[in-house]
C-alpha cells in the first residue's frame, strides 16, 4: 500500500509553464539567441541551472550561469506576481487534500527553485499538506538523474521507497523515478508536449477522474 506520494510541481500541481516560457524566451532574446521549440521542450524537467548549462553548450553564449539563473528568475517572478489567472491543475487540490486526510505523507520533488516553490505554495496555501520540499536547486544533477526522488524517499517518515509513488508529467521526471526504483504515475495532460510516458507504471489524463483511494491502492 502506498504511504508516501512524491509530487512534481510544474505541470502536476500548477501549470507555471506559460510563465517559465515567457521568462526563458525573454531572456533568450536578451542573450541574442533563438531557441527552437524542439530544443526548448527538451529542457522539461531540468533545473534552471542545468538548462543554462545546456544553453551554453548548444549556443556558446557568454556569461556567468548564476547570473543567467538570477535574471531568468527575476523575469519569472515579475510575470508570476502579475498573472491573475494562474490556477492549480484541475482536480489536484482535491487529490492532495484527500491523500492528506487519509494520513498519506506528501513530499514535493521538483526541479523548480526554492523561491518558485515558495511562491506557488504560499499563493495557494499548500504548505500544511506537505512534510518536505526537495528542490532541484539543492542537487548537482537534474532529472533524469534519480537524486531528487531518492532524496525525497529518504525523507519519508513511515515508508521506504517501495511504499512511495511519484506523480510526474515529464519524460525526464519519469526516467528519474525509474532510475530511483520508485513507481510513477504519468500525468498526461492536454498540455503535455513531446513527452514519453512509456516508462510510467500508470497513466492519468485527468486528476478529477481519480481520488486518494485510487492512488493508495496502486
Amino acid at each position: 500500500m502506498i504511504k508516501t506520494v512524491i509530487f512534481d510541481m510544474d505541470g502536476v500541481i500548477v501549470d507555471t509553464e506559460p510563465v517559465h516560457r515567457y521568462a526563458y524566451h525573454s531572456h533568450f532574446k536578451e542573450l541574442g539567441i533563438e531557441v527552437s521549440e524542439h530544443v526548448y521542450n527538451s529542457f522539461t524537467g531540468h533545473s534552471t541551472k542545468n538548462t543554462y548549462e545546456r544553453i551554453k553548450e548548444i549556443y556558446g553564449v557568454e556569461g556567468n550561469i548564476p547570473d543567467m539563473v538570477l535574471r531568468k528568475r527575476a523575469l519569472f517572478n515579475e510575470s508570476f506576481d502579475t498573472k491573475p489567472d494562474l490556477e492549480l491543475i484541475d482536480g489536484v487540490r482535491d487529490l492532495i487534500e484527500g491523500l492528506h486526510a487519509k494520513g498519506i505523507e506528501l513530499i514535493v520533488g521538483s526541479s523548480a527553485s526554492k523561491s518558485t516553490i515558495d511562491r506557488v505554495f504560499t499563493r495557494f496555501g499548500l504548505y500544511p499538506f506537505f512534510t518536505h520540499i526537495v528542490s532541484g536547486e539543492d542537487l548537482p544533477k537534474s532529472k533524469p538523474d534519480p537524486a531528487i526522488f531518492l532524496k525525497a524517499a529518504s525523507l519519508a517518515k513511515y515508508s521506504d521507497k517501495d511504499d512511495c509513488i511519484v506523480i510526474e508529467d515529464s519524460t525526464n521526471g519519469i526516467k528519474a523515478a525509474n532510475a530511483a526504483g520508485i513507481k510513477v504515475i504519468g500525468y498526461k495532460s492536454a498540455n503535455s508536449k513531446q513527452q514519453d510516458y512509456t516508462g510510467a507504471n500508470y497513466i492519468v489524463h485527468d486528476f478529477t477522474a481519480i481520488d486518494a483511494d485510487y492512488v493508495i491502492q496502486l
